[in-house]
């Protein structure tokens, strides 16, 4: 059955990690968290036994250097780092997690992975596109109108999607890892003790989350797509994978310049962070805990696991 949380959990990732050039950021994974510092990585995974195993490694260079350091290149640049560095944390932290009788395989991963990018073309690129073209012609909605329905379907696709696995226990674990991560990054950015008792009075709701980065996606997908006209329906699915990467780009512009603004950004992305609810549980003060672990290692890769229970893997 965890092959299944793998899968669900990668193509969550797809519209939930989100890169974020921010000196602390992270994302949930199988009993654990993952944490980015101003230079490391910190994984920390909740072991069958009780204790935390961690792991660190220094971040990418070559995203601060050529092409990759521009705005809307950055974006989606960013976004490929963050989701290959996000899907090799979800495959240790699920090895980790299920102990040795339950191992993922290599080919399990892989066919794993392989579903999840066909479900997320399929279901949220494709399935959205279809559905205007019918109610286009069954309407006689015009252009514009078929791209903003396209847009709504595309969003109501998704959320309706993450409610329904909510409901699964195994995903809400992952939810609720979710929001001890939230916890734990606004506490620290409020310069509070970093204790799990302190940390669970902090919101689980957070304005950099990947997740407020969907309804942006929609928006600038529907200025973009409709900006390229129509044409034949193998053009449509086909320039809609090619401009992704402006979409994506454009997108993170913009919620990297809302998330620096106190005034006009708070508000354009207060409608966004109604989602996290769906994608968030409140975390338990164990669950805190590990993203805790996470965070020291992603900041402190030296001295992290000295306060737990296992010794920190560092890579440099």
């Amino acid at each position: 059955m965890k092959i299944y949380v793998v899968l669900q959990r990668m193509i969550i990732s797809a519209f939930m990690a989100v890169p974020k050039r921010i000196p602390v950021g992270g994302q949930a994974v199988i009993e654990g968290v993952l944490m980015k510092g101003p230079e490391h990585w910190g994984l920390a995974v909740r072991e069958p036994g009780g204790t935390i195993w961690l792991k660190a490694w220094l971040g990418s260079e070559w995203l601060k250097k050529g092409i990759w350091k521009y705005p809307v290149i950055r974006g989606f640049a960013t976004m490929v780092e963050m989701m290959r560095i996000g899907m090799r944390a979800l495959s240790i932290s699920a090895e980790i997690s299920l102990g040795e009788e339950d191992k993922i395989t290599p080919l399990e991963m892989a066919g794993a992975i392989a579903v999840a990018i066909f479900a997320v073309a399929g279901m949220f690129v494709a399935l959205p596109m279809l559905v205007s073209e019918y109610l286009t012609s069954l309407l006689g909605l015009t252009h514009l109108s078929k791209n903003i329905m396209e847009g709504i379907l595309r969003g109501v696709i998704f959320v309706g999607y993450v409610a329904m696995i909510g409901l699964w226990k195994d995903i809400q674990q992952v939810f609720a890892y979710h929001g001890a991560e939230h916890k734990t990054i606004n506490a620290y950015e409020n310069d509070a003790e970093l204790t799990p008792e302190n940390v669970a009075k902090f919101s689980r709701i957070h304005r950099r989350c990947g997740t407020s980065f969907l309804l942006v996606v929609i928006f600038v997908s529907i200025i973009v797509f409709s900006a390229i006209g129509g044409g034949s329906l193998l053009w449509r699915i086909g320039s809609r994978v090619l401009l992704l990467p402006l979409v994506i780009g454009i997108s993170y512009e913009f919620i990297k310049s809302a998330s620096n603004s106190e005034t006009w950004g708070k508000y354009c992305i207060m409608p966004a962070l109604s989602l996290q609810y769906i994608t968030t549980r409140e975390p338990r003060p164990d669950q805190i805990e590990v993203a805790l672990a996470a965070l020291d290692l992603a900041l402190h890769p030296e001295t992290a696991g000295e306060n737990t229970q296992s010794e920190a893997v560092v890579e440099q």
